[in-house]
């Protein structure tokens, strides 16, 4: 069974790949387009294009000789959710931190009020 997430938050780890799909958050491009702010090659580009279309966050359709590249948003939005789970439980670890910390602040309070 294929494992999408993982496929994805491999494509993400690397610098190059991100930039590239920040690029195509913008509009589709051509690999020349997405090539031109690196100093990488277009064969090394085109890898990283091929990392990105397995993990399905981008696709590639042919118009004549050009190929232009595509976002694809679903397993960003796959990897979002995920993340969204153990945001809630460090918020939720965080508040009982804040309540905590305020119940210590109150009990700091009450013994200094006694000493005066």
């Amino acid at each position: 069974m294929p494992d999408h997430l993982s496929d994805t938050f491999s494509a993400l780890a690397d610098p190059t790949r991100r930039a590239i799909l920040a690029r195509l958050a913008q509009g589709e491009a051509t690999v020349m387009q997405l090539s031109e702010p690196f100093t990488l090659t277009q064969p090394a580009i085109s890898k990283h294009l091929k990392v990105l279309e397995k993990a399905g966050l981008i696709t590639r359709s042919r118009s004549a000789q050009w190929r232009p590249c595509r976002l694809d948003p679903g397993p960003l939005r796959e990897a979002f959710d995920w993340v969204q789970h153990y945001r809630r439980f460090w918020d939720d670890s965080f508040d009982r931190l804040d309540d905590y910390l305020a119940e210590l602040q109150a009990r700091g309070n009450d013994k200094d009020d006694k000493h005066d």
